[in-house]
């Protein structure tokens, strides 16, 4: 499947069956996010992987998992991310986003659904992931066999505005 056929393919899905995600495909979708770029390279993301019961209802109280089996909490390390240097902007929002974005679409390409949470209680979050003071979370992505069908591909034509607006000329 071409790059293009996958993100066309991706949706945000929000009815998880029970069954839970194997060790093998939460490694690969590690992994994806693990090689996944940042800022000059700083790396100041951290993930931290729920999966049993009582993370997951703990995490549940401060957002709507959609009955996900697994949920990763993108968190990162602002002492660590690269700042540029006229006006101090942090990177650490990005680098979380494009981990998310590389653990989503592997998550898709392993044949599994996933739905990208940023509406949270971040006080909930912290406590539940017992996070240290370093860390923030930016992102949940929770992963997981889909209960529905997914949308079709070819949605993208008409819900997506079109390229001659996407694209603005400079």
């Amino acid at each position: 499947m071409s790059f293009l056929d996958l993100a066309r393919k991706r949706c945000s899905i929000r009815a998880y069956q029970p069954a839970p995600v194997s060790q093998e495909l939460i490694a690969a979708i590690v992994e994806a996010g693990r090689v996944a770029p940042t800022a000059a390279n700083r790396q100041p993301v951290r993930i931290v992987c729920a999966t049993s019961a009582t993370s997951l209802a703990h995490l549940g109280e401060a957002a709507n998992l959609h009955g996900a089996p697994l949920a990763f909490v993108v968190c990162v390390d602002g002492q660590r991310a690269w700042k540029r240097r006229v006006d101090g902007w942090s990177s650490v929002e990005v680098d979380a986003s494009i981990v998310t974005d590389h653990m989503m679409l592997a998550a898709a390409d392993l044949g599994l659904g996933s739905v990208w949470i940023c509406n949270f209680d971040p006080a909930i979050v912290r406590e539940a992931c017992a996070l240290p003071p370093s860390l923030e979370p930016v992102n949940i992505l929770a992963v997981g066999h889909a209960a529905c069908d997914p949308t079709s591909p070819d949605r993208h034509a008409t819900e997506r505005i079109s390229t001659s607006e996407f694209v603005v000329n400079g």
